[in-house]
């Protein structure tokens, strides 16, 4: 949901410096004083280097489209890692949000396919599976190629929320369903853990 700034947020300034301090302050985790900050920014940037900045979003809207299959964000269709051919078909890992996948991506640990939800079940929110990209997964395991998923939602509330629901719907269509292991980071402290991570460390202990 976007926000609307108040007229205590900034002090009069020109229409066009204002209405891009408003545009800014729709993105998320961007408040008031930030929205202001990169607003001035780009008004002592060179213009050239503003028309680039301008051209660079446009194009990304113009050419940027959701692979048909794992539903990430791609200019192709299907996207470069559904086409590839070394790539396991047999996996599919499941995660939130594209930027998931390259963060998985370059642990060079994973070379099964992947599915991305674009987001996570959050009825606080209004998020409901309708939300997501859950029909299109169901799909891709209909075809009875997958043999593992694997689910890769965020370790929070609404992640855990995803996993469950997610499992109690796709068992059925798959030989294995697993979730990614998790529990305490290098260097954490235990009192410091959520009951989550605690948990899922417990559940994941390995022999010494």
């Amino acid at each position: 949901m976007y926000r609307t700034m108040n007229s205590d947020d900034f002090l009069p300034t020109a229409e066009p410096v204002a209405r891009l301090i408003q545009e800014f302050h729709k993105l998320p985790g961007v408040g008031s004083k930030t929205a202001q900050r990169l607003t001035y920014y780009l008004v002592r940037m060179p213009k050239a280097e503003s028309e680039n900045l301008a051209e660079a979003i446009l194009a990304m809207k113009d050419r940027t489209i959701l692979c048909s299959q794992c539903q990430n964000i791609s200019e192709k269709d299907p996207c470069p890692i559904c086409l590839d051919p070394e790539r396991d078909v047999a996996r599919i890992c499941i995660l939130e949000e594209p930027l998931d996948v390259l963060a998985i991506e370059r642990t060079h640990a994973y070379k099964g396919l992947y599915h991305v939800l674009h987001g996570a079940i959050s009825p606080i929110n209004g998020i409901g599976p309708d939300e997501l990209r859950i029909s299109e997964l169901l799909t891709r395991l209909k075809g009875g190629a997958v043999t593992e998923v694997i689910l890769a939602t965020n370790p929070n509330l609404e992640g855990e929320a995803t996993a469950m629901y997610l499992h109690k719907l796709i068992s059925h269509l798959v030989e294995k369903v697993t979730r990614l292991a998790m529990g305490l980071p290098i260097g954490g402290d235990l009192e410091y853990a959520d009951q989550i991570t605690l948990t899922r460390a417990f559940e994941g202990r390995q022999e010494f």
